[in-house]
């Protein structure tokens, strides 16, 4: 067997692989749509924008794209628009801008566990947590769509509306619509890493026109053009350069959702020969946009920690993400105020690791790295000096006992 790197052997990617690349449009093509905009004076808040905004709006199905500045301010003002009387029940495995966009509407976060396969809210263990809340907050995470009817049948239940954390998901599909067109709002990352990108950008999709209505107000100060602003809104407008960069990425979508899907496949045919490694589930009919190519290591079954995996394949020049280790109930912004007991959610981000995964990244890569893992699996036993001790953790034991419960209830 090639020995590892971790232990002196030479890496097998001499050049670093890359996690993630922007799959960014020509430059030329840029240019010339933004040229008639910036000639004119035009630099934020114009004809670019609303061209995107309802163009976003075709494809997915709604009555309404507001287009903001980032996924984190349009979090900020839907969850504002949708005014929770109450705290947001929401997963804590989730990017911190969720938790974050409650927060500075001075509301409370109920946090809720996850699905160790899906990664997706546990809707079942949120129900046991909706006492008294005023909304309901779910993400699809890494692309994959969250289960939206249950989601959407705990809020009715509660009373309250649903927003949907949709940064990953343009492009990703439940059956036969097209994520954004779910619950009262859902908001659209453009930032770097996304399948669709503007550089920086967000897009906030709608059929409620109040929302909608809020959210352009919010995005420009809460003034309606009068100066007498009507609540505290924020800077949140898209500039036409970014709209630029987002009409011509578009454009290349469905090109690069397919290549994404094509390498998510490849990932998948050969993670399934190696034991101890679990792909993220998606769901039956659902299509993911695979923002993210996210694996759980079982450490018993494979032999080393995620931590380890991870601290190997950096030895072997492979780039990686542990999203979202900790979790947000876990990390200080949150913490203090948000006392929670999650074990399953703890246990997910002590396991999940995301691989490499962009459209420029070819098959014969994605077949390495997975080569790769399955050397690490091989040679776990020389790896003790980095995990003396492999053993259940209590997160893992916790979190082994509340599964047994749900399985029982």
């Amino acid at each position: 067997m090639r020995p590892l790197a971790i232990l002196g052997g030479t890496p097998a990617f001499a050049q670093n692989l890359a996690f993630a690349r922007p799959a960014s449009p020509p430059l030329e093509r840029v240019v010339r749509r933004l040229a008639p905009s910036y000639d004119r004076g035009i630099l934020t808040n114009g004809p670019l924008v609303r061209e995107l905004e309802d163009a976003a709006a075709i494809r997915l199905g709604v009555d309404h794209v507001v287009a903001v500045s980032s996924c984190t301010s349009g979090l900020m003002l839907a969850v504002r628009a949708l005014a929770p009387d109450g705290p947001v029940l929401l997963p804590s495995f989730t990017f911190s801008a969720s938790a974050h966009a409650v927060a500075w509407n001075g509301l409370g976060c109920r946090f809720a566990e996850c699905d160790p396969a899906t990664f997706q809210l546990d809707v079942a263990d949120a129900r046991t947590r909706a006492q008294g809340i005023g909304a309901v907050m779910a993400t699809h995470l890494f692309g994959a769509p969250s289960p939206v009817e249950d989601v959407c049948a705990l809020a009715a239940e509660a009373g309250v509306p649903v927003l949907f954390d949709a940064a990953h998901g343009f492009g990703s599909r439940h059956l036969d619509r097209a994520i954004g067109s779910f619950g009262d709002a859902e908001v659209f990352s453009l930032s770097p890493t996304k399948p669709l990108v503007a550089g920086e950008g967000g897009l906030v999709a709608t059929n409620r026109d109040d929302v909608a209505t809020g959210i352009r107000l919010g995005r420009d100060y809460g003034n309606p053009g009068d100066y007498d602003t009507r609540f505290v809104g924020l800077n949140a407008r898209m500039s036409e350069l970014h709209a630029a960069v987002a009409l011509e990425s578009l454009a290349d979508l469905d090109e690069n959702l397919a290549a994404r899907r094509s390498l998510a496949a490849r990932y998948a045919s050969q993670l399934a020969e190696l034991g101890g490694v679990q792909l993220q589930v998606v769901a039956e009919g659902d299509v993911s946009t695979w923002k993210d190519l996210t694996i759980s290591i079982d450490p018993i079954v494979f032999g080393v920690t995620r931590d380890v995996v991870v601290t190997a394949l950096r030895a072997e020049g492979v780039d990686t993400r542990n999203y979202f280790s900790p979790p947000v109930h876990r990390q200080q912004s949150h913490a203090g105020a948000n006392p929670a007991r999650l074990p399953v959610t703890e246990q997910v981000a002590a396991r999940v690791v995301s691989l490499p995964l962009y459209r420029q990244l070819s098959l014969e890569d994605v077949d390495r790295v997975v080569s790769v893992l399955g050397e690490i699996r091989a040679g776990a036993a020389s790896l003790a000096q980095f995990a003396p001790v492999i053993d259940l953790t209590t997160a893992d034991a916790d979190a082994q006992r509340a599964q047994s419960d749900k399985a029982r209830a």
